[in-house]
């Protein structure tokens, strides 16, 4: 049986809800399983990722983890690699993540998979499920190389769930950081507002705007629509390039990608440019007043009409409810 690492997404020490995704996976394939954790809180994670039947923590607390882009991650994962002795690297399908996954990827002449759906162990290879073309098709495939396998895994592809608890021993990492591997330091961090609403790309339910809201003020109502099933918002490019909500916020080819559990999308048509961002998603819901909208095509569940006359009263039943 394979040995697994998982390299650990982390807010000061608690681990992010795609890492304890992962790490049940990983569990509930019977592997020998380990964690990576780098950055400030990084030793006091051990209890939190015990809780998902962690062996092993690979940690790095040092604000040089933070203080560089990439290259300090690197080096480290490198090192816990060679100390876990682990053939496969799971982690989250993540810009920055899969930047870091890759370079380590490369100096051990191993293989990397990303996007993972769905993964299957058979024997010492990870089998992996992913959408291609767009989320038109699935495919299965497996990293083929010398090294490791190196699996990135979208968020909300598993459910989190606690189980064989342990207290994992901790190994404090010692990682010397030569010239090039601070050549490039962060000088600044914004933490963005979410408004008290979940992360984008980790959260359950996502309520989506687009250019069929017909202006700005119309976010205000996906907003209320979103609070009311305590869900992060979203929207469509038309959207965000007409300066309705912001960027970070888009969703599709150029944004960002989702697979959440419900996807509302409201005022959509549903371009191939956006599908390919959430078609993945557990269960899709479109609003939209146009019969012939694409997004009509792959949604579980469509309405036809004015959303400006369908939200307000699913808001009022939904808050009726609670």
């Amino acid at each position: 049986m394979a040995d697994i690492l998982v390299l650990v997404e982390h807010d000061g020490g608690t681990p992010r809800k795609v890492t304890n995704q992962i790490l049940t996976a990983a569990r509930n394939m019977g592997a020998t399983t380990s964690a990576a954790v780098f950055g400030k809180g990084a030793a006091g994670a051990a209890e939190a990722l015990g809780v998902y039947g962690v062996a092993k923590v690979f940690a790095w607390d040092s604000a040089d983890a933070d203080g560089y882009t990439t290259e300090p991650r690197v080096v480290a994962l490198l090192q816990a690699i060679e100390q876990s002795k682990a053939s496969i690297v799971l982690a989250a399908a993540d810009p920055f993540t899969s930047d870091v996954v890759a370079r380590a990827a490369i100096r051990l002449k191993g293989g990397v998979v990303t996007d993972a759906n769905d993964l299957e162990l058979d024997g010492d290879r990870m089998v992996v499920t992913k959408a291609i073309f767009g989320g038109e098709m699935t495919s299965k495939c497996f990293a083929r190389a010398e090294g490791p396998q190196f699996v990135t895994v979208k968020p909300n592809a598993f459910t989190a769930e606690e189980g064989g608890k342990t207290s994992p021993e901790v190994v404090t990492l010692d990682v010397p950081l030569d010239d090039k591997a601070k050549r490039a330091p962060v000088v600044d961090t914004v933490e963005q507002e979410s408004g008290g609403r979940p992360e984008m790309t980790e959260a359950s339910v996502i309520v989506a705007g687009g250019r069929g809201l017909g202006e700005e003020k119309g976010f205000e109502l996906i907003e209320q629509l979103a609070d009311a099933l305590g869900a992060a918002v979203g929207a469509s490019r038309a959207a965000t390039d007409a300066g309705w909500y912001p960027h970070q916020h888009q969703i599709g080819q150029t944004g960002k990608t989702v697979s959440p559990q419900l996807y509302i999308g409201s005022g959509i048509s549903g371009a191939i440019q956006h599908r390919a961002g959430m078609q993945t998603s557990q269960t899709i819901v479109a609003i939209n007043k146009d019969a012939e909208a694409p997004i009509f095509s792959i949604a579980d569940f469509g309405i036809v009409g004015d959303l400006y006359k369908v939200i307000p009263p699913l808001i009022e039943e939904i808050n009726r409810r609670k």
